[in-house]
């Protein structure tokens, strides 16, 4: 009976509807949005790139940075798994008004996120991330 009761539970929280929000891109043509704890941000970069920054192949690009316990980046592009960068040369996480509020989803281009207590988890169809104090995933 416990473990009806936890699964039932389970269900409800995931099946809870989430709020859906939109960012403004930035005068440089990036949408940037960070987490509450300020410990997670992202970098979304449209298709064609911006002034400033073209993606290698021209699609857009979702960079997302960890602050702690260790710096990491995962970028994922317009194809292909995402990637876990370790050796991060331009740490730059997390400034900016956009936070990304517990229970949202934000959608741009092929990407999708949700954020949660437990971190943040962003897809392009069936490759993605999640990032968190406690792991990092990609696939």
């Amino acid at each position: 009976m416990i473990r009806f009761a936890a699964a039932s539970l389970a269900f409800l929280v995931l099946a809870a509807p989430a709020l859906a929000v939109e960012f403004e891109s930035n005068d440089q043509g990036f949408t940037e949005f960070n987490m509450p704890s300020g410990n997670i941000g992202c970098f979304y970069t449209p298709e064609g790139g911006t002034d400033v920054y073209k993606t290698s192949d021209g699609g857009a690009e979702l960079s997302c940075d960890r602050v702690e316990p260790s710096y990491i980046r995962v970028q994922l592009g317009s194809s292909g798994k995402a990637e876990r960068i370790t050796n991060v040369g331009d740490p730059s996480c997390c400034g900016g008004d956009n936070i990304f509020e517990y229970g949202e989803v934000w959608s741009e281009g092929p990407f999708s996120c949700i954020s949660s207590t437990t971190g943040l988890t962003c897809t392009r169809g069936t490759h993605g991330f999640s990032l968190s104090r406690k792991a990092v995933k990609v696939h």
